[in-house]
């Protein structure tokens, strides 16, 4: 596998020591790399690959704090620290409302835990760093650009991402730093938006205000000690008002009904959806996984219903183990 840190940041978008008025090299040594391991015949593979390599944060002894996809059904995991050691990680758990993973570090990294910030208390414009593995060189100096809802089409919604610009290269499992030198979100994805009528990329980030709720659970059951979501299995996105069906997950709900891609969604129980937003709630105010979800729905000029059972995804994953 290549180096992790091979690779760098152009000079004018690294964070300089000067702007900032905390140790901006102690913080990013918070930030280690990841590379994890996942078997081919995990549920996860096709989609996700069965080698996955990120960032991650240290937020206690040894706890590091991920994004979760890049974790998904390892079987083993490497954290890679910044003076060259590697150090093997077991995985804690998962949250999938969220999408925050937790690694235990199993041996000793010696480097201090980042403190928890505040993500509510962000504001538009706010300058932020968000760190990768590697120190400045591979960290990016940007801003906020947006905080809103975020859907994404694989049975995913946050009320309130963060956005920021410009995008970090390495997203997945970056630590966003805020000027008082705090963790206040883990970075997800790269997204592309559209402004002066030019594209640029911006990172989605998650908001560590959703950590706190279940880090305890976390940490003590490998998920969150409450009723899962109910889950189709279902990749869709929002077309004109319209959700359209693009894609089925193998062995889900979903598949099992016999939907395709291309059908669209045009009622849950009865009550009509034009968003995927709109959709999510009304498909989790349903009841908790296993509920049966009445679906109304189109596709070739035929209008049908159908009902899925709906199951809780994690059943359909490996579970972390420890060798």
């Amino acid at each position: 596998m290549p180096s992790l840190t091979e690779w760098k940041v152009p000079p004018a978008n690294q964070p300089r020591p000067g702007d900032y008025s905390f140790d901006l090299d102690r913080v990013l040594s918070s930030v280690v790399g990841l590379h994890s391991i996942i078997p081919a015949d995990a549920f996860s593979a096709d989609t996700l690959g069965t080698e996955r390599a990120g960032n991650g944060v240290v937020i206690d002894d040894g706890l590091v704090l991920t994004i979760g996809y890049l974790i998904t059904e390892a079987e083993s995991v490497w954290l890679h620290l910044g003076d060259g050691r590697v150090v093997a990680g077991h995985v804690l758990g998962i949250d999938f409302e969220s999408g925050f993973g937790l690694v235990q570090a199993l041996g000793r990294i010696d480097l201090d835990p980042l403190p928890l910030g505040s993500s509510r208390a962000t504001q538009l414009g706010d300058p932020v760093v968000v760190g990768g593995a590697g120190g400045r060189t591979r960290s990016v100096a940007c801003q906020i650009a947006a905080k809103q809802e975020f859907a994404g089409y694989w049975e995913y919604f946050l009320n309130e991402a963060i956005f920021t610009y410009p995008a970090h290269p390495n997203w997945g499992g970056t630590g966003l730093i805020s000027t008082r030198g705090e963790l206040i979100g883990i970075g997800s994805l790269q997204l592309e938006r559209e402004r002066d009528g030019k594209g640029e990329h911006v990172n989605m980030i998650v908001p560590i205000d959703l950590l706190t709720p279940v880090l305890d659970d976390l940490r003590k059951f490998g998920r969150v000690n409450k009723p899962a979501r109910p889950w189709l299995g279902m990749y869709s996105t929002e077309i004109d008002n319209r959700v359209v069906v693009i894609g089925i997950s193998a062995k889900g709900p979903a598949a099992r009904a016999e939907l395709k891609a291309g059908d669209v969604i045009l009622a849950v129980k009865g009550e009509k959806v034009s968003s995927q937003t709109g959709f999510y709630r009304k498909l989790w105010a349903l009841g908790p996984a296993g509920v049966d979800v009445p679906l109304t729905v189109y596709h070739d000029g035929v209008t049908f219903d159908v009902t899925l059972t709906s199951t809780d995804r994690s059943r359909l994953l490996k579970g972390p183990q420890l060798h």
